[in-house]
């Protein structure tokens, strides 16, 4: 095994885990008003949440009663300097709970909460057009591919629906994975191979060209299943604790993320049996335990969000094809619990309860354009997509999703602009209560 050991360029951050500052004894109650405050006027900054109150949002605890959501204030950030704008269009709450997973494709949004019901959404106008249902309660990870969704749930298990257009949207349930004879036939025989994960899945990932589904667990594995019959090929011992975020470049590289504050870059070689995934590198986080990951298009840049706040990010190098550290963007004060990247925009979202916009240039520098602040817990998941073409405006931008464990998904857009900086005046929240 071997590990990444490069100099720390100037913009990285100390070595030392960032310390949750301060706490907050009030006793917060969640509020479903429709009558939201514009974040011109919240009096006060958000407090930082209790240790005990940030340990609530992992996975581990997903099996059990969650806290009250707390109930925040905000107060602008000052980006008087960064040439964007940005608003919130649109913000649904739903009878669901807390918002866990997001996935989208071919206009179509999926979004997974506490509860047994997959919502389905239509872009541009983002209306909801269809549910998938299951016994099974807890949407944790999602991940869309050609006309399959892929959705984990809380009991450990992988639901499969295929996705029609024979005039209307129509979704056919293929299979649970693993399957109930498969997971009993393999315990008597003492084989692992088909078992079902031990532990919550915490992400899934798809490899296209191999046709192969991966799953990461709080378990410490990474499972592979091949997608033509569901079966699992392979459990990979990747990391020595739990495993949050998983991610697969188009070269079928497989990136894992872990509490150990590393993440472990895989090579599948299919003349090695049957374990054909073999670790390549190990990439340290500066003692920072990982919960999520983001991959450029080209796989150029790899980004890490951390428990320290930071969002730490490794670039391949021209000529070597190996990843070296590039640097951290700064900004969160609690840890970075989800990432998305669509074209030169990377967005982020934190147990601080805000999303964060950076726009990478061509000279590889990252700049943060908007702090996107409303929600009133925990962001869970975010998705970004580029400007729809029926905008009428030229300008450069991008719309994104975010889900909160306070329930509610937001729907901002962001335009990348130097003549119009007053941004912080575009903030009117639209709710839909169901």
């Amino acid at each position: 095994m071997e590990t990444a050991s490069f100099l720390d360029p100037p913009n990285s951050p100390p070595n030392v885990s960032f310390a949750l500052r301060g706490t907050h004894t009030n006793n917060f109650l969640r509020s479903v008003s429709t009558k939201e405050p514009s974040l011109t006027e919240a009096p006060c900054t958000p407090p930082h949440l209790s240790t005990a109150t940030s340990l609530s949002i992992n996975l581990h605890n997903y099996s059990h009663s969650q806290p009250s959501t707390p109930r925040l204030s905000f107060t602008p950030s000052k980006l008087d300097d960064l040439h964007s704008t940005y608003r919130c269009i649109c913000s649904v709450l739903k009878k669901d709970g807390q918002i866990l997973s997001v996935a989208a494709s071919s206009g179509l949004v999926y979004t997974g909460s506490q509860g047994n019901t997959i919502r389905i959404w239509r872009l541009p106008e983002f209306t909801e057009c269809g549910q998938l249902k299951t016994k099974a309660c807890m949407v944790v990870a999602l991940e869309v591919s050609n006309d399959r969704i892929y959705a984990a749930y809380s009991d450990c298990k992988i639901r499969v629906w295929r996705r029609t257009w024979e005039g209307v949207i129509k979704h056919v349930r293929l299979a649970t994975i693993p399957k109930t004879g498969s997971y009993v036939q393999s315990y008597i025989t003492g084989k692992d191979k088909m078992m079902k994960h031990i532990g919550p899945i915490s992400s899934l990932a798809i490899n296209v060209s191999d046709d192969i589904l991966y799953s990461a667990s709080l378990d410490k594995t990474v499972k592979v299943w091949r997608v033509s019959d569901f079966k699992c090929i392979e459990t990979i011992q990747a990391h020595t604790e739990p495993i949050n975020a998983i991610v697969v470049a188009d070269d079928g590289v497989l990136y894992t993320a872990s509490d150990d504050a590393t993440v472990r870059v895989w090579r599948r070689n299919f003349c090695s049996g049957s374990r054909p995934h073999s670790l390549t590198v190990t990439l340290s986080a500066k003692y920072s335990p990982v919960k999520t990951l983001a991959l450029t298009l080209d796989g150029g840049v790899l980004y890490g969000g951390c428990t320290d706040g930071y969002v730490h990010y490794w670039l391949k190098g021209w000529f070597s094809g190996q990843l070296q550290y590039g640097g951290a963007l700064p900004g969160h004060t609690h840890a970075v619990m989800c990432l998305a990247n669509v074209a030169n925009y990377v967005v982020s979202g934190s147990a601080d309860s805000t999303s964060r916009v950076w726009i990478r240039e061509q000279d590889g520098q990252h700049s943060c354009i908007a702090v996107l602040q409303g929600h009133r817990g925990p962001i869970r998941c975010v998705a970004a997509f580029p400007k729809h073409d029926s905008e009428e405006s030229t300008e450069d931008g991008c719309t994104i999703y975010t889900g909160s464990i306070d329930g509610i998904l937001k729907v901002w857009r962001v335009i990348n602009t130097s003549q119009n900086r007053d941004s912080s005046k575009n903030a009117r929240e639209y709710f839909e209560f169901s």
